[in-house]
């Protein structure tokens, strides 16, 4: 259930104001503000470990990929000594390399092994699951049919662990002309960033022709894809525009979008940054719906907020759909400073 209409602090933002006008529409404006939005444990965990790689090793650190999906956490990082390095023989040989939140596969982790990187995994720990389900499937000889994106990082990695067993299904019409070897050995996985009624589609049309389909042994797409999915859907039945932000390669920021639309937005669009809004965008709306993806840190939230307070949309309501307190552990060569004292997160447990 939703919380009263509550006016939120907005913070200082530097530079020009009052881009928006004010224009007046036919009701009261006010934002739908989702809840849970924004950074996940897995996104915490990745960027708090390149953070404290900086500080233990000193710059520059390396980062196969983007450690999240995000153009401003990546340039944040980049300012503080990272460096994003698409494959990991760009990384001078004894350096210090980090394996994104979206993970590797086997053949990553040789490959730096085989140049001497020190290799500090920030892989999600619930990607890592996925992982550890293909090998155990791969190994009782189980054809994966794994859903998700062809060339996201994710995939690759995922199908990176059991080469030789894994089928990418990248849609609900794919699902309809996929072959398998054996019908009868045959198991799903999919990414952790989908739409929820998609991949559940998808896995409907697959079963439909495979009957003795597997399910994995517990759901892979992750809690918080699903949380901010459900606030969405909830926001987007009253909202007449629903922006969310996050950045073009993020797959959860852009399956907001969709399922912001498919619940009853009259329009949705991302942005990476609030400068990012058009006016024509807010042409006589009364509501709109804002949230974020997983790997959006809250400061852009809250600059969005500010643009649209002054465009009249100062009225703020939350809408909370659940609670997140999950911390996950750091990497374990990042649980203890170069002095020997551990991190106060260093073993994640549960927020305060």
């Amino acid at each position: 259930m939703s919380s009263p209409t509550v006016r939120l602090p907005l913070p200082h933002i530097p530079g020009p104001r009052g881009r928006l006008q004010d224009n007046p529409v036919p009701g009261h404006k006010k934002v739908l503000l989702a809840s849970p939005r924004g950074y996940c444990a897995g996104v915490d965990r990745a960027v708090i470990a390149v953070e404290k790689a900086l500080e233990r090793y000193g710059a520059p650190v390396y980062v196969r990929k983007q450690i999240v999906h995000n153009i401003h956490v990546v340039t944040e990082l980049e300012s503080k000594g990272a460096i994003f390095v698409e494959e990991v023989d760009e990384v001078p040989e004894g350096s210090h390399v980090v394996f994104s939140a979206h993970g590797v596969s086997p053949a990553v982790v040789n490959e730096a092994a085989d140049r001497g990187l020190q290799a500090i995994d920030a892989t999600c720990p619930l990607v890592t699951k996925v992982h550890r389900e293909a090998v155990r499937f791969a190994r009782d000889d189980f054809e994966i049919l794994l859903i998700g994106h062809e060339g996201h990082e994710e995939v690759e990695g995922t199908a990176g662990e059991a080469p030789d067993h894994v089928t990418i299904v990248g849609s609900p019409e794919e699902a309809d002309t996929v072959e398998v070897r054996d019908p009868s050995r045959v198991v799903w996985l999919s990414q952790t960033t989908l739409s929820v009624d998609e991949t559940m589609e998808t896995v409907r049309r697959l079963r439909t022709r495979f009957p003795d389909l597997q399910d994995p042994p517990s759901d892979d797409i992750c809690y918080a894809t699903q949380n901010r999915q459900v606030a969405i859907k909830k926001v987007a039945k009253g909202a007449d525009l629903v922006i969310v932000v996050g950045s073009a390669n993020s797959s959860n920021s852009v399956r907001l979008v969709e399922v912001a639309l498919e619940y009853g937005a009259k329009a949705s669009y991302r942005v990476d940054y609030a400068h990012e809004i058009e006016q024509a965008w807010l042409d006589g709306v009364e509501t709109v719906g804002v949230t974020s993806g997983a790997s959006v840190p809250e400061i852009l939230v809250q600059e969005v907020l500010s643009e649209l307070a002054g465009a009249g949309y100062g009225d703020v309501e939350q809408v909370r759909t659940a609670e997140e307190d999950l911390i996950f552990s750091l990497p374990k060569e990042l649980r203890q400073d170069a002095g020997g004292r551990r991190d106060e997160r260093a073993l994640g447990g549960r927020r305060s």
